[in-house]
């Protein structure tokens, strides 16, 4: 069978079978193949003659882009001979730093179709993560946004050899503009077959606790891999698919590139300055957006509007990134009778675990393993356990994992042990297969002898009115070790006092075993990663340094309330 009919049989098959996870997950066969290109041998196939959008870009001022299947493999194309045509060629590294706009679509594409290793970088990167991803990288081309091109100065000096300098939106002296491309030949032919184990993404993690990693992604991984993510999402021809994600993080291939495209579904995008919930529902409802993703600060946002006077044209709401707290879910789901199915995967893989269209879903639980990955709770002597890392077993490896940690084979080597591929991430199961996040394992902490979960508390934390986010770590303790500590970011039209911290106080009381009570309090901005994730881990630091009876600004502990 060839690649391409292997990919759509296996595709094909998920989506007839959205609702059917038993079938869905027993019978799922992973395509067979050497050789696949996905931007050519796929993309380009299902882009002949289609009119459908593929790509619909909404700005905040109003003014919008629409580009059909068709326009996008044409602009592609001519990205890609451009490109050629610069000495960018099969294998080289080129750095991705732009924002949403077109040209990034283009940009990606014309890549997977050369055989280029694409390196996505955030936009909000200092000048030191760019010099570390460019070194550490081995970067032969950059295409960056114009505005961008000030953080590139210190680069030359700090590596070895020169790079392809190629802007957007804009001009820099000396560097190319890829608004050249417009002149290439929209007829494009690839210089040789793509292996599937051939590399074509490397990624810098977004490093909540050490120095970012590099994952590398293979022509397999990621553009077949996300066949689980397109099934947890419940994407179908037509629907158009909002993912409120930033380029530059693995999150945004996921959900704003290969898993819309493999359904065939229209990408959407609404770019703004600053987020605003109300502005977002009513573009949702003008631009009849049927299937939402976000991560949970924008969910935390969103339910401070009054849902209930939007109606939504959504059919599937998902949610990823960090887990989503039960309150917010209930409070989505009390507005629109949607359920928000939460899911887990990482920057290594795609989708592995998710609460997929159609099936009961539990409170808390983040789901089930999805087709084409076998997973195992273990120990920390890498034994079955009821709780436990999660692990993807390996004697059936999923297609959706990555190569390897580059120039890392130690790491590599360390989590890949024991025939199983171990995410550092700790969750329970129930007899009837659901899992149920507990936490990072840099992130667990004993207070008294007793294991404590910080997204538990953090759960019980975000449903008190005042709060938005809370973080939770151990503050060293005399007596019991350590104790629950949560640093807290109110809510807009909240301040900082001794009532509002007793009664964020109560809450925990009348919602947490004893063992669990928060203990202390601060009112803080929380540390977060440049992808937005909470450094749990800083803060951690923090109060490891703080000496014994030294109080935060803004901090009160339950002691204070004696009463």
């Amino acid at each position: 069978m060839a690649a391409i009919e292997s990919f759509l049989e296996a595709r094909d098959f998920l989506q007839q079978h959205r609702e059917d996870y038993e079938t869905a997950y027993r019978d799922f066969r992973s395509p067979a193949m050497t050789t696949f290109n996905w931007a050519l041998d796929f993309f380009d196939a299902q882009a002949f003659n289609n009119d459908t959008p593929a790509l619909w870009i909404v700005d905040e001022d109003g003014s919008e882009q629409k580009l059909s299947f068709q326009e996008m493999s044409e602009r592609s194309n001519r990205v890609a001979n451009y490109l050629r045509s610069l000495g960018v060629s099969r294998g080289d590294r080129l750095l991705l730093m732009l924002p949403n706009r077109v040209e990034l679509w283009d940009v990606m594409l014309a890549c997977i179709k050369l055989g280029v290793v694409l390196v996505p970088t955030t936009l909000l990167v200092s000048a030191e993560d760019l010099i570390d991803r460019m070194q550490r990288g081995v970067i032969n081309h950059v295409v960056a946004v114009a505005s961008e091109g000030e953080k590139f100065s210190a680069v030359p000096s700090a590596i070895d050899g020169d790079y392809t300098r190629i802007c957007v939106g804009g001009q820099i002296e000396g560097w190319h503009n890829l608004a050249d491309s417009r002149d290439a030949s929209a007829e494009f032919k690839p210089d040789g077959q793509t292996q599937v184990t051939d590399p074509l993404m490397l990624y810098f993690t977004s490093g909540t606790t050490s120095k970012p990693k590099l994952v590398l992604h293979s022509h397999q991984s990621y553009p077949v891999g996300h066949l689980s993510t397109m099934y947890w999402i419940g994407l179908k021809k037509g629907d158009i698919h909002w993912n409120i994600s930033s380029p530059g993080w693995a999150k945004h291939a996921w959900s704003c590139f290969f898993a819309p495209w493999n359904a065939g579904a229209t990408v959407f995008v609404y770019n703004y300055a600053r987020f605003n919930a109300k502005a977002a529902l009513s573009v949702v409802c003008r631009c009849n957006v049927t299937s939402l993703c976000a991560p949970p600060t924008v969910w935390r946002m969103m339910i401070q509007e009054d849902l209930t006077k939007f109606t939504v044209p959504l059919r599937e709401l998902v949610g990823a990134g960090e887990p989503l707290n039960p309150e917010v879910i209930d409070q989505v789901e009390s507005a629109w009778g949607i359920r928000i199915r939460d899911g887990f995967g990482q920057t290594e893989t795609t989708a592995q675990i998710g609460n997929s269209p159609g099936q009961k879903v539990k409170p808390g639980s983040m789901g089930r393993p999805l087709p084409g990955y076998r997973i195992a709770l273990l120990d920390v002597d890498d034994d079955p356990a009821q709780e436990g890392e999660i692990s993807i077993v390996l004697e059936s490896r999923p297609v959706g994992l990555m190569l390897r940690y580059e120039s890392d084979a130690d790491k590599t080597a360390e989590v890949m042990r024991s025939g199983h591929y171990h995410t550092g991430d700790i969750a329970t199961i129930d007899d009837e297969g659901y899992f149920f996040y507990v936490g990072r394992n840099d992130d667990v902490f004993k207070s008294s002898d007793y294991r404590i979960s910080p997204f538990e508390l953090e759960s019980v934390m975000v449903e008190h009115a005042a709060v938005m986010e809370a973080a939770i770590v151990p503050s060293p303790d005399s007596l019991r070790l350590s104790v629950p500590k949560a640093f807290v970011t109110l809510r807009e039209g909240f301040e900082p006092s001794r009532e509002l911290a007793l009664s964020i106080f109560q809450l925990s009381r009348d919602k947490l075993a004893p063992y669990k009570r928060i203990r202390r309090l601060e009112f803080a901005d929380l540390p977060k990663t440049i992808s937005g994730k909470i450094r749990r881990v800083e803060l951690r630091k923090k109060e490891e340094k703080r000496q014994p009876g030294i109080r935060g600004v803004s901090e009160f502990w339950e002691e204070d309330f004696s009463a």
